[in-house]
């Protein structure tokens, strides 16, 4: 039963429209990075980058080759987009987006994060079988039907997305619209909305449609009487998120997920004129069914499992970081940090205070300051250099901490060694001090 619902084909219209989109805002994706200076600031200015921790091998191109290996992922982007060479070229650009993904952390976005997960999908779907280039090449692929289960991996993974992000804004700051308040105060020069969003009524709406938004509209999109509706709202909300926020792409990549929730003949009728429509529901179960159904389901388990990691460890993850990235946990605190470095000598007491300056960006200070992680691993490098100098180091780092604009408090344990610490990703810290 579950084989005949899984693999009954549909309409592929909303696929190969999806597939048009996603290529052409993974191209400008890539290309923008290079012309608003991203790719200066973030992976060929630093003299290394805070990777994921396991991934420190894997660090930027030399010079300015960076910029060869993002022009490259954008020609990829836009064969995606064509049906040129569309297996080898999602998996190319797929591999390549999630090594600038995982050789960075200081500019770590969830939204980046959701980009790999989905080209990821898309190297298994047959979104080539129309309205691409291979197909002109080689007509035999030509297809106007997919399995239905092509539809639903987007949309369950949709749903996770939305409903942890949804979830995780239950807390005080959110829900007294604290956070709110502080973020929009950086708006306030925006051009007419400015004062606008300064407003305490403002806040109350963007903190409580946040939250309904986030949990209801992937049902609200599902059922056919409200879906025109939850579209409607759907555009506000991400074009409102791409003014205010400014956060690239991710907006319209959000919009063009609607295309697995309405009708086939709506989209075909909008986009595919040309396209005959798919009315059979002919079932075709292939014969690698098993290993197909039990990698996404291993996957799917995963991404349930991944967000809710954070209750296994000591402390609120909003003061500790611990289970937080891979989490969906998007926009829900401001951070302020006041943090120093300091490495003594253990031969001769000798105390050298580091001036952060000197070894990282504007950027990378910022996460070497407030995140654990980056804070350890920056230790690390600190008591690599100076080892190869002959010096046998500790370092140690006054770090204070403000969450949505609260009192400083210690974060850090000053008196612990962290070069000498071990990074556990399953074991709380206990060098990260209680939140009270």
């Amino acid at each position: 039963m579950v084989y005949k619902y899984l693999f009954k084909h549909i309409d592929n219209s909303g696929l190969i429209v999806f597939r048009i989109i996603f290529g052409l805002l993974c191209f400008l994706e890539s290309v923008g990075a290079i012309f608003t200076g991203w790719l200066r600031r973030t992976l060929i200015d630093p003299n290394f980058t805070f990777t994921f921790i396991g991934f420190e091998w894997l660090q930027p191109l030399p010079g300015n080759d960076m910029y060869y290996y993002y022009i490259i992922m954008s020609v990829f982007a836009l064969f995606v987009m064509v049906g040129f060479k569309y297996r080898l070229s999602i998996i190319s650009f797929t591999l390549m987006w999630t090594a600038t993904y995982l050789m960075q952390k200081s500019s770590y976005n969830n939204h980046y994060y959701l980009l790999m997960l989905i080209s990821s999908f898309m190297v298994f779907l047959p979104a080539h079988k129309f309205a691409s280039i291979d197909v002109k090449i080689n007509p035999k692929l030509k297809s106007i039907s997919m399995p239905q289960w092509c539809s639903w991996v987007v949309i369950l993974q949709l749903f996770i997305v939305y409903t942890y992000a949804s979830l995780a804004k239950f807390y005080p700051d959110w829900l007294d619209t604290t956070f709110i308040e502080l973020l929009m105060k950086s708006k306030k020069d925006y051009f007419v909305v400015g004062n606008l969003l300064q407003q305490k009524w403002m806040h109350y709406i963007l903190a409580y449609g946040g939250i309904l938004f986030d949990g209801l509209i992937v049902p609200l999109l599902l059922y056919k009487p409200t879906r025109k509706y939850a579209f409607m709202v759907s555009i506000v909300f991400h074009l409102f998120n791409s003014f205010v926020l400014q956060i690239g792409i991710f907006p319209y990549l959000s919009l063009a997920f609607a295309l697995f929730f309405f009708e086939p003949k709506t989209i075909q009728k909008i986009f595919l004129k040309k396209k005959p429509l798919y009315n059979s529901e002919e079932v075709i179960i292939p014969n690698f069914k098993t290993p197909l159904i039990a990698l996404f389901s291993v996957y799917f388990l995963i991404q349930i499992g991944l967000p809710l990691r954070h209750y296994f460890f000591k402390d609120d993850v909003l003061w500790t970081e611990e289970g937080h990235r891979l989490s969906w946990r998007m926009m829900l605190r401001a951070k302020s940090s006041q943090t120093t470095y300091r490495v003594e000598n253990k031969e001769t007491g000798k105390i050298i205070h580091i001036n952060l300056k000197d070894y990282l960006t504007p950027k990378q200070i910022r996460s070497a300051s407030a995140k654990p992680d980056v804070i350890w691993q920056f230790s690390q490098r600190l008591k690599k250099q100076f080892k190869a100098n002959g010096q046998d180091v500790a370092v140690y780092v006054n770090c204070k901490v403000s969450i949505n604009g609260m009192p400083f408090k210690t974060f850090i344990n000053p008196e612990t060694d962290m070069a000498n610490v071990e990074w556990n990703a399953f074991k709380h810290s206990n060098w990260i001090l209680p939140s009270k």
